[in-house]
């Protein structure tokens, strides 16, 4: 059994003949009207020469048929208009050879033979202009087609995983070099199926071998981790995921799947471990509350202390409604300062009268700050509590262990969040290796259509509408394709959330995928966006999880096989309404028909911890966290319901002016606006490189190529003829696009540089910040003219 390739897409020997006909007889641009009209003048003096050479002057035999060949060469070199040019000179012809010339008339069946000719000289223009048509079309898709190969090949490479397969039925097995890699196996030559174990601990290939014997089996699907047998850069472990293909008769047939390193992961969790263990036996050694929440509220740590004042077990006080504890007298102030506190996602402090386990009437004081993950982004509230019963008779004592106690809690618990923002990033990294596994079944179901288009235009290439609409099928999946691997670019990206003046129907339309797969099949789902252009300032993330959380809530209010409608229409408030005051607001609405909420519900809906839910179903904050995002917004929440007929829960936020900069700008064609000059291309990627050539070339330039920094600045240092660089910002060598970019700023002030990159980490930050235009791989003709356009001196 030996690794061998998968098949290519395109066999080479189309690719060579299709490359043929398209260079010398169809040229992917129309040619100028000079060489058409050349070509046509061409044509026409072959086909009287190879008359005259076969028959000579003196008959009117065959007159038009050499005009044929002649009409079908114009029409596919130049197009259908220059091939009536040979189609009416071979008529004319006709008429000269026929007697014209002397002044005769032309006999009934010569004028027949003649109209004749013309019939069929259309007819022959017709499907040559089809066939000109087609091949280019054909040009254009197998340029596609080659893209999203590269493209999927870098992002596997990328993100670590290693795609392999093992045919039962051959014995032949398929190992990438991405899993070739990962296994620490050579880059080359065969591996068998039975060298497999000599990769696998000793300990874990009983493991492994039982995973797939059961996946085989049918008993469960194949996902095994396992640490690898060569131990000289320590533990190293796998995880593998795969799939049992099967025929008719359910038969096993081959296993596809994919492997990725998660070493880091492992150990990120076991420093994660330790440090949560440390971090606990602090915590709870002090003899303060402490509690940590996630956003909305939800508790997900208390100490020893905090567990010992509710008098509870730990799984019971992590779940306590502390309103059932407190004062009377304290509820509604504690409420209204919570609310507000978390809202504004800022340090506050609450001080009350709870009720201690033992039945005792304590004053509690505590302390909440915001946390945020490690990239910035809100991720709940750390809090701590005193219990100042005694303070309130000796405060001034208690002032000093305050302190002290509140210097031990923020020391812990930094050193604890530290650990979890390791575990955030390996568990990203693994998120970003799962996903990539389901991007590559997608590019296959995407590669399927446009190779089944491709097939069914070439076994049927007179059929015009199977191949128009076999040719659109594959031009949709390939830029379904390009939208999913601008997805997939979105997802590993890394910035803080913030409000921003966003358009709220096109929010909801992006979100229509999630709220569907949270809601069901179950449930009949309708969107009617009525808000058009009108925006509010707010933060998208907040917003689609406050949507979210009104979607979730109607689906639990209703039974399977009802209705959950979202609605979004501009209103006016000419008064004070409640909080908000008069004036243009967006109102995005969320509507069910189930058993719907009284008066005494409503006036407590959005109250945090109440829920009419059962016990273990429902925490009671995902209103609260609506209510709390809209008057972070300066908005407010509106609910109407009737029991038994269904409810409706409102966001009102304010309307703003849309950012001009949002605006699309009215600019001429960058295309035609380029002036040819010579580009020095630097790139280490020779197929993008030769790509890149090839769109600087239809744009008119002359382009020299260089494979790196160092070579680039060679280059420049013989040729000073080059006007202008476009370079890639991740290089070979330790030195980056940038890095080239900054260099010619002092070295050659006055030469314009164009970065691009097809990745969203490394020095791409510099590039973006830095006074040279900047493009994102992968990019279209029009992008990259508007970019050398853009293009200044420094």
């Amino acid at each position: 059994m030996e690794n061998k390739d998968p098949p290519s897409l395109v066999s080479d020997e189309q690719g060579r003949i299709h490359g043929l006909i398209s260079a010398w007889l169809i040229p992917p641009v129309p040619p100028p009207a000079p060489l058409c009209a050349l070509a046509a003048l061409i044509g026409l003096g072959m086909a009287v020469l190879i008359r005259v050479a076969v028959l000579g002057l003196s008959s009117g035999v065959g007159a038009t048929l050499p005009f044929f060949p002649a009409i079908m060469m114009v029409t596919l070199y130049a197009g259908w208009r220059w091939g009536l040019v040979p189609t009416l000179g071979g008529a004319v012809f006709g008429w000269w050879l026929w007697g014209g010339r002397e002044g005769a008339r032309l006999s009934p069946d010569e004028l027949a033979t003649v109209v004749i000719y013309l019939i069929c000289g259309a007819m022959v223009v017709t499907v040559a202009e089809g066939l000109r048509g087609a091949m280019r079309g054909l040009t254009r898709t197998k340029r596609e087609l080659e893209q999203a190969e590269a493209r999927l090949r870098v992002t596997q490479t990328a993100s670590g995983v290693g795609p392999w397969e093992f045919d039962l039925e051959t014995g032949e097995l398929y190992l990438s070099p991405a899993a070739r890699r990962n296994l620490g196996a050579p880059p080359e030559g065969p591996i068998r199926l039975a060298d497999m174990a000599g990769y696998v601990h000793p300990d874990d290939q009983e493991m492994a071998r039982e995973r797939v014997r059961a996946a085989l089996a049918g008993s469960e699907e194949y996902e095994v981790e396992y640490r690898l047998a060569d131990t000289s850069q320590g533990e190293r472990w796998i995880h593998g995921r795969g799939e049992v293909i099967r025929d008719e008769t359910g038969k096993p047939t081959r296993m596809i799947g994919l492997n990725f390193d998660v070493t880091n992961r492992r150990r990120a969790e076991e420093q994660v471990r330790e440090s949560e263990a440390r971090f606990r036996s602090l915590a709870d050694s002090s003899p303060a509350l402490m509690w940590t929440t996630r956003p909305g509220g939800v508790r997900e740590f208390v100490n020893q202390a905090y567990v010992d004042f509710a008098g509870l077990s730990y799984d019971e006080a992590l779940n306590l409604d502390w309103r059932t504890r407190l004062f009377p007298d304290d509820l509604p102030l504690i409420l209204k300062a919570q609310i507000e506190g978390e809202a504004s996602r800022e340090p506050f402090s609450l001080e009350g009268r709870y009720l201690r386990g033992d039945g005792e009437w304590r004053w509690l004081k505590s302390f909440s700050q915001p946390r945020f993950d490690p990239a910035g982004a809100f991720s709940g509230f750390v809090g701590i509590a005193f219990d100042i019963t005694d303070a309130k008779r000796a405060e001034a004592k208690l002032t000093n262990i305050n302190e002290l106690l509140s210097e031990r809690a923020a020391a812990a618990v930094a050193e604890r969040d530290a650990a979890q923002a390791a575990l955030l990033q390996a568990q990203k990294l693994e998120a970003i290796g799962q996903l990539t596994g389901g991007v590559a079944h997608d590019f296959n179901n995407l590669l399927t259509v446009v190779i089944g288009a491709l097939d069914a235009v070439a076994r049927h290439p007179d059929d015009v509408p199977r191949r128009e609409r076999m040719m659109g099928a594959a031009l949709a999946a390939a830029r379904r394709g390009e939208k999913l691997t601008q997805h997939l670019l979105a997802f590993a990206r890394r910035q803080p959330l913030k409000p921003e003046v966003r358009r709220v129907d096109g929010l909801i339309a992006e979100s229509e995928e999630l709220l569907k797969r949270a809601l069901g099949d179950a449930y009949d789902f309708k969107m009617r966006l009525g808000a058009g252009v009108r925006a509010a300032r707010i933060d998208a993330g907040q917003f689609e999880a406050a949507l979210l959380n009104l979607v979730v809530n109607a689906r639990d209010a209703t039974p399977p096989g009802g209705t959950v409608t979202i609605e979004s229409n501009a209103v006016t408030l000419t008064e004070r309404s409640g909080e908000l005051e008069p004036g243009a607001y967006l109102k995005v609405s969320v509507r069910d028909d189930g058993s719907g909420m009284d008066a005494a519900t409503i006036a407590r809906a959005v109250e945090p911890f109440f829920t009419t839910k059962p016990p273990g179903e429902g925490t009671g904050l995902g209103l609260s966290q609506v209510y709390g995002f809209a008057r972070q917004s300066g908005g407010s929440v509106e609910i109407e319901s009737v029991v038994g007929q269904g409810s409706t829960v409102s966001l009102l936020l304010p309307v703003v002016e849309a950012d001009p900069a949002r605006e699309p700008a009215t600019t001429i064609d960058p295309i035609r606006a380029q002036t040819p000059s010579r580009v020095l291309l630097v790139e280490d990627d020779p197929q993008v490189a030769e790509l890149l050539e090839a769109m600087l070339g239809d744009l008119g330039h002359t382009v020299v190529r260089a494979s790196g920094v160092e070579e680039a600045l060679s280059r420049l240092e013989r040729d000073e003829g080059v006007q202008l660089v476009l370079s890639d910002v991740i290089m070979p060598g330790g030195k980056s696009g940038v890095d080239l970019a900054e260099q010619l700023a002092v070295s050659r002030p006055g030469l314009p540089v164009v970065l691009c990159s097809g990745y969203v980490g490394g020095d791409q930050s510099r590039a973006r910040a830095g006074d040279w235009p900047f493009i994102s791989k992968p990019f279209s003709l029009e992008t990259l003219a508007q970019a050398l356009a853009q293009a200044r001196p420094r």
